[in-house]
């Protein structure tokens, strides 16, 4: 977080003769309060201490939440804090429609739809680190938003004996009424390494997995009761070979007997259309399986195809090269003995015929998939600073151009949150953090193209239930 950067974008607003509000001491603790559910204290005092130099530290924030202190916020500190909350997207006031979020993540599904018109009056996301970078970025309408942790509290999943009218009840109390449904539901119980995982600890997986592999049913729950018009469901390629395909199935009978068409259902070849590869709108081999469907009833989806998606592929293909910082911090460069290990493992396995081992990229190539373990040695994705094939390992200058991880920032470019020279996306959680969130998101990109492609079948569809409704 660049914090000089929003303090200079914060006081080049704020003018000497602005009239100072009268504000209470509530609203300050409030602002505080608020800002800590994503910054933490420490953070907090030196931002501010930046605005009112020796005034301000974690201690004075640490005891004025405790009611140890009372400390009042000058107008220059209360617009300075106001500055790191996210402001509302373009279209917030004049949207076309409203969506939910479930299994958030950071966002990115959000954002695509966002790009498209949308509004999010709803949002589900459990893990607590990544709620601290949505919140982050994601503007919280208090007259049309709300956040839910686990979305098994809202669809009573966590109670056995719960009613259908109950479950329902529930579900009409806490989720408002929105036109679609975005889900990028848990993934672990299908992808390719975490059934290797599940298999070797002997534990069920898929549907069999009571703690993730059961919450597309949680979707389903919330499908019947509020009969969105559409929705996009995202999970891992894998998706669809899961169990011999006997998981894809369930999941595909399910949404048709809620009512809903499923875009390109029965494709199953290589081309198959709901696999989608990021690496046409980013330097990134990502393939997601895309399931988009629309409610039967209302018959718009007819013609509807993922194929048309190569209609919004971007006419000049970003570059790894165009996303890479031009100074990077040393930390980020591979220890030598880190870099020997992946070196000698990758010959290793290289040996024995497998494909296991780093992947060294330069600015014109298309990276491997970023992964939820990158922060562990970063080897899908390590950047070339100047190691020579031809000499050895520990030729002096092959060593002194070990090679190196991604940013946190350049993940964010990665996956399509920034612009290429941009920082526009605020990163509040450590690089560990920042590394697990960007590996398990999507390709920002890709879901403003899915967004694009649905948004006339959705303007349609509200039409169609007007004249359903009477």
């Amino acid at each position: 977080m660049d914090i000089l950067g929003i303090l200079s974008d914060t006081l080049s607003h704020i003018r000497p003769s602005d009239v100072l509000p009268m504000k209470s001491r509530k609203d300050d603790l409030a602002l505080v309060t608020e800002l800590l559910e994503i910054y933490d204290q420490k953070y907090l005092g030196s931002y501010l201490n930046q605005v009112s130099p020796g005034q301000w530290c974690r201690e004075t924030i640490n005891r004025w939440v405790k009611g140890k202190a009372s400390p009042q916020l000058s107008y220059y500190e209360h617009e300075a804090l106001n500055r790191l909350l996210p402001s509302p997207p373009a279209n917030h006031q004049k949207h076309d429609f409203d969506f939910i979020d479930l299994f958030a993540g950071i966002g990115g599904i959000r954002r695509g739809f966002e790009l498209a018109g949308g509004r999010c009056v709803f949002t589900s996301e459990w893990e607590k680190q990544a709620v601290r970078t949505y919140k982050a970025n994601h503007y919280s309408d208090p007259n049309a938003h709300s956040f839910n942790d686990d979305i098994r509290k809202v669809t009573l999943s966590d109670q056995a004996n719960a009613s259908a009218k109950k479950v329902a009840q529930s579900i009409n109390q806490n989720i408002p009424d929105h036109e679609v449904l975005l889900a990028g539901f848990p993934c672990q119980p299908f992808s390719i390494a975490g059934v290797s995982k599940k298999n070797a600890l002997g534990r069920a997986h898929g549907f069999e997995c009571k703690t993730q592999g059961t919450l597309f049913f949680d979707v389903a729950k919330i499908i019947k009761v509020k009969r969105p018009l559409a929705f996009v469901l995202e999970n891992v390629k894998n998706l669809k070979s899961h169990d011999k395909g006997r998981t894809f199935k369930v999941i595909t009978e399910a949404l048709d007997e809620l009512g809903y068409w499923v875009a390109d259902v029965d494709v199953n070849d290589r081309a198959d259309p709901k696999v989608i590869d990021g690496q046409h709108f980013v330097p990134q081999h990502r393939e997601r399986i895309v399931l988009v469907g629309f409610r039967r009833d209302l018959m718009v989806h007819e013609g509807f195809t993922l194929r048309d998606i190569k209609k919004l592929y971007p006419r000049k293909k970003l570059t790894l090269g165009e996303i890479l910082e031009p100074d990077v911090d040393e930390k980020y460069v591979l220890t030598p003995k880190l870099w020997e290990y992946l070196f000698n493992y990758a010959i290793k396995h290289k040996a024995k015929g497998n494909g296991f081992g780093y992947g060294l990229t330069r600015p014109g190539d298309i990276t491997r998939t970023l992964s939820a373990r990158y922060y562990k040695d970063g080897s899908e994705i390590l950047i070339d600073r100047g190691f020579d094939p031809t000499k050895d390992l520990h030729d002096p200058r092959n060593m002194a151009n070990r090679p190196r991880r991604l940013t946190p920032r350049e993940c964010a470019r990665l996956m399509g949150y920034d612009r290429p020279d941009g920082g526009d996306f605020r990163i509040p959680v450590s690089d560990t953090q920042a590394y697990k969130q960007f590996g398990n998101s999507v390709v920002v990109p890709v879901f403003a193209a899915v967004a694009q492609l649905m948004k006339p079948r959705i303007k349609e569809a509200i039409k169609a239930r007007k004249k359903l409704q009477g």
